[in-house]
């Protein structure tokens, strides 16, 4: 039986990571199904969920394999159309490295399906800095990046980039996903300020965010400027819409 919920994981080499992660999702009392992006990892990172798959996840699991990397943002949507299509009524964002802990993922099912949110966000700020091991330059930059976030949008958020979501489906249906312009953090900002700008209920949730212990992160200069501009970019266009 299918569950109502399926948690996306984009990945490009994450195999020291991908099956620990599947297990702990689908290991979980709350049945929640899995559906892999895969950028066209080198490492084998698609191999071993196809192994999973055939074995013991035939009904839980998912793969979509695309060839290269093309981006964060683009692997969201592509799951995102995938998991309306079969009938999911939440849908979830996760890294694929445990730096969002699976134990987290019913308190944000919760968020929505008992407390009547339409967006639940786990949350490094909301209750303080809830950051381990990253380094302190790189806490800074995101602690700060969220407040100019919060600034710039005027929004009462104080996550903007965070990656661990809960969707309802209603909320995927309405925004416009071929118009969600951004591919790396800029795209997380841009999903939350459209689900807030349509009047959607967003509940930020307190978790802890601990800093991957294998594999090689996928944080880039490039990803940071695009979440820079890109918010600009975003109040340039509200501002040119009340016009």
């Amino acid at each position: 039986m299918q569950s109502d919920s399926i948690v996306i994981i984009p990945t490009y080499n994450e195999k020291e990571n991908i099956e620990a992660i599947i297990h702990a999702v689908t290991g979980m009392e709350k049945a929640f199904d899995v559906l892999v992006i895969d950028d066209g990892s080198p490492d084998g990172t698609a191999a071993i969920v196809k192994r999973l798959m055939q074995e013991e996840l035939q009904d839980r699991l998912f793969l979509i394999e695309r060839e290269g990397k093309l981006g964060l943002g683009t692997a969201y949507i592509r799951g995102f159309e995938w998991a309306l299509q079969q009938g999911y009524d939440y849908v979830f964002e996760m890294d694929a490295d445990f730096s969002h802990a699976p134990s987290d993922l019913p308190i944000l099912y919760n968020a929505c399906h008992k407390e009547g949110y339409d967006v639940a966000v786990g949350s490094r700020y909301v209750s303080g800095v809830n950051v381990v091991n990253w380094p302190m330059g790189r806490v800074l930059m995101s602690y700060f990046a969220s407040k100019y976030v919060r600034t710039v949008l005027g929004i009462d958020l104080h996550d903007t980039t965070a990656g661990f979501v809960c969707y309802r489906r209603e909320v995927l249906e309405t925004i416009d996903l071929n118009a969600i312009r951004f591919k790396g953090y800029a795209f997380q900002i841009e999903m939350k300020y459209s689900a807030l700008r349509l009047g959607f209920k967003v509940k930020e949730v307190p978790v802890i965010f601990v800093n991957r212990k294998l594999g090689t992160s996928k944080m880039s200069g490039g990803i940071f400027s695009e979440a820079l501009f890109g918010v600009l970019q975003l109040r340039l266009s509200k501002i040119k819409a009340r016009k």
